[in-house]
């Protein structure tokens, strides 16, 4: 019973930890959205905080391995112009990067960003998981990160959570571990974000073909 009440109180404090379902993308597309990144390999993980309350309130996990890739359980990054599958986003360039991260900033929140260099077995390890991984239910966001970082070699030290604000710390935990935090005080209605990156993706798009 107590790990119900613990359960349903996670739901209620993560309402931003929500699902937005994607239509079907062929595996055409997504052999067209591979992005190499030539940095190290590294995990990065990415927590949202209620700036009122101080609570965490999602959490995701960039991974740069084989290829670069959000792992962005019960997210709401969804757009025409971005290549999900499951709860996983592909093509994460510099540019889509920055827009994840400026989606989450806003007057209400703010993101923890941890970076933690890896070794090319351990990223591997991490974005195979992600991929194998499936769609999180709604509030699954911690949980699910949670997871997947305690299957890898050297973080048997995470337990598994339900809060993104434990999970943060838990990782700060782990030598190497380096961490930065992005507050934006723009509009609070994220989606806004999205719509001027689609409007500057139609506009790419323009004038790559001449118009």
């Amino acid at each position: 019973m107590r790990n119900v009440m613990l359960a349903m109180a996670a739901v209620s404090m993560l309402s931003a930890c929500v699902v937005k379902q994607d239509p079907p993308i062929s595996d055409e597309v997504l052999a067209a959205s591979v992005y190499q990144h030539d940095g190290p390999p590294r995990l990065t993980l990415f927590t949202m905080i209620n700036n009122r309350t101080g609570r965490g309130a999602h959490t995701s996990l960039m991974i740069n391995g084989s290829q670069r890739v959000i792992f962005d359980p019960a997210g709401s990054f969804r757009k025409g112009g971005i290549v999900t599958r499951d709860d996983v986003v592909y093509n994460v360039t510099p540019r889509l990067a920055d827009i994840y991260t400026r989606f989450h900033a806003r007057q209400t929140y703010h993101v923890v960003v941890q970076e933690l260099d890896v070794s090319a077995e351990v990223a591997e390890q991490a974005l195979q998981l992600a991929l194998a991984r499936g769609e999180v239910p709604d509030a699954y966001c911690a949980n699910s990160t949670s997871e997947l970082l305690a299957k890898l070699p050297g973080f048997e030290g995470i337990k598994k959570t339900w809060y993104p604000k434990d999970l943060s710390e838990q990782f700060n935990q782990i030598p190497g571990v380096s961490r930065s935090e992005l507050y934006e005080y723009d509009d609070g209605d994220r989606f806004k974000a999205l719509e001027a990156f689609d409007a500057e993706r139609v506009r790419d798009n323009m004038a790559a073909n001449g118009h």
